[in-house]
């Protein structure tokens, strides 16, 4: 199970055959990599899985593969598409890839032992980032230059800053902590899978995404695909394109996952700062497992703070799908209530 979706297995991959099974979305959610927070957001499960699914049919119809198989409806036990359901879908049918162990002494990860067991069928052990803005506080602005991506500025201005090229870089998957790569190390992880082939498939999911963004009159910022590589094909993975795994905005307001971060930032600073003190101390000190050395935990977040969390997740889902599967609050009025938090 991940943080914040279960996972069932109908019938286990093999070396030579994709295995059969679905993720069941729940409605846990997770910041700064904790996990399962103490909280839960009604109907956010459902408003993933429903975007992911969106999505995922889209990239069928353009030719992208992927493992979706489609919905599966509660009163139900073999997938549909998703406009044969009238209730928002919890539970996503998908093919299966195999996922090796990823041994790991301290920091140091023997991807080598990964890829002896993952054969033809495999899930590469790799996120793929696509940016097309960067916002005040990314990481990009860290590692990189703007002269580095085309543009005419000495140093990173105090404000988001557009790309006119997106930019695509690599993070580990399976690591404790998620760092980016250079291209090499990223080719070397991939194993199998060609890195050119990767960026080529972000950038496309990143276009198809995007342009429904703005059908809806949304604004996409940037985003990630997780992968599986099966004989011999790259297939988009995981799930794509949902306020989770995306940065959106509306009318200027984040419309994403975003704003519970920011939100713990405002009000839980003390733990927020114990998280990024025990993250920094475990990279030094070569542990992988971070949060042992966290001294804070996160509090409950109040009920209404929960509340404008499930409008915004259910309101987004339905105006990025063009149809009123929640029953949800303009997403005017929904995005008005995150700008007061």
């Amino acid at each position: 199970m991940t943080s914040v979706k279960e996972f069932r297995i109908e019938t286990p991959a093999t070396e030579s055959r994709l295995g059969r099974g679905s993720f069941v979305f729940t409605d846990d959610y997770s910041v700064f990599d904790w996990g399962k927070m103490p909280d839960t957001i009604p109907q956010k499960g459902a408003s993933l899985c429903t975007m992911g699914a969106y999505n995922f049919e889209r990239l069928e119809s353009a030719g992208i593969p992927t493992h979706y198989r489609g919905v599966v409806p509660d009163d139900a036990d073999e997938p549909v598409p998703l406009e044969e359901v009238d209730e928002p879908p919890r539970e996503m049918a998908i093919e299966l890839t195999q996922v090796p162990d990823l041994p790991n002494d301290g920091r140091e990860y023997d991807y080598d032992s990964y890829h002896a067991d993952a054969g033809e069928n495999y899930l590469i052990p790799l996120e793929v980032v696509f940016r097309n803005r960067v916002p005040v506080g990314s990481s990009l602005r860290r590692r990189t230059d703007p002269a580095d991506h085309g543009l005419e500025l000495d140093s990173w201005p105090n404000e988001p800053v557009d790309l006119e090229e997106p930019v695509v870089e690599f993070s580990t998957k399976y690591e404790e902590s998620d760092r980016y790569l250079d291209r090499e190390e990223a080719d070397a992880i991939a194993g199998k899978a060609g890195i050119d082939d990767l960026e080529s498939l972000a950038r496309e999911v990143n276009r198809i995404v995007t342009e429904r963004a703005e059908e809806a009159g949304l604004d996409h910022q940037d985003g990630k695909i997780e992968c599986c590589y099966y004989d011999g094909e790259i297939r988009v993975a995981d799930v794509v394109g949902t306020f989770d795994e995306n940065r959106f905005s509306y009318e200027g307001t984040q419309l994403s996952k975003e704003v519970l971060r920011q939100y713990h930032k405002r009000t839980q600073p003390e733990w927020v700062q114990a998280v990024e003190q025990a993250k920094a101390e475990a990279k030094h000190e070569g542990v992988a497992d971070w949060k042992s050395l966290c001294d804070e935990t996160p509090d409950p977040l109040e009920e209404s703070v929960l509340e404008t969390a499930r409008d915004m997740y259910c309101a987004g889902a339905n105006a990025y799908i063009g149809r009123e599967l929640f029953d949800a609050p303009p997403l005017s009025k929904a995005i008005g209530a995150v700008r007061r938090l």
